[in-house]
């Protein structure tokens, strides 16, 4: 789309944060190519290296029109077949950004105009992302890695128990053992030979804190795990 629109460097920043969280180095660097966008940051962190072309290119056209069309390319709904769930979570914050400015990314990867917002509670609203629906519940990632299909869904009573699943991933993962439930947290959290432990086990109180942590995962995964879908 041809736009006269302009991003504050605000928006220029928060752009290329968001977009160094959605691809490799090379992904920036072949779209930077093909745009033909010229990268001489001299920066090594990518939202810096996309800030400085960003700025750049935009203070060299007098418009957005570059920075829009690397979003297209870089955001291409093709690139992200098998990830539809990933794609959704990156465009909604995309366009939590790009409601200040009046835009719209759509699932078909193009842009359309819109009543600009005006107020951070609008822009989240529009959004309706994972961040505004759960603000200040400081999610972890890895709980989203999970569960974020489900949470996309609204599927809450699936998105505990992937999460639950998700959590002995993790600790399998972190400990290079495989096992699960109770003999799981037994073996790696065991206070004579612990794999993992929570603190330096050096105190009475320390023990009793990591013996404490252990029975609570032994509980999610007995209660979690084990619960039948609900009927009404």
């Amino acid at each position: 789309m041809t736009t006269s629109i302009r991003f504050s460097e605000a928006q220029i920043e928060a752009l290329a944060r968001h977009l160094g969280e959605c691809g490799t180095g090379s992904d920036i660097t072949r779209v930077l190519s093909a745009q033909r966008l010229d990268d001489n940051s001299g920066q090594s962190t990518k939202w810096r290296r996309l800030y400085w072309v960003f700025r750049n290119v935009q203070r060299r056209d007098r418009s957005a029109n570059a920075i829009l069309a690397f979003v297209k390319s870089f955001l291409e709904p093709v690139r992200f077949t098998d990830r539809s769930t990933e794609f959704e979570i990156l465009r909604s914050e995309l366009n939590r950004i790009l409601a200040f400015s009046g835009l719209n990314y759509g699932a078909d990867g193009q842009f359309r105009k819109q009543k600009a917002a005006e107020t951070l509670t609008q822009a989240e609203k529009r959004a309706n992302t994972i961040r505004a629906k759960f603000v200040g519940r400081r999610i972890h990632p890895e709980v989203l890695k999970y569960c974020q299909a489900e949470l996309m869904q609204h599927n809450y009573f699936h998105a505990v128990f992937e999460a639950t699943k998700g959590l002995a991933q993790r600790i399998r993962e972190l400990a290079n053992v495989d096992l699960d439930g109770v003999e799981l947290v037994d073996r790696v959290y065991s206070l004579r030979n612990p794999l993992l432990a929570m603190n330096t086990l050096e105190t009475e109180t320390e023990r009793s804190q990591h013996k404490g942590f252990a029975s609570l995962l032994k509980g999610c995964f007995s209660a979690v795990r084990n619960l039948e879908l609900p009927r009404y």
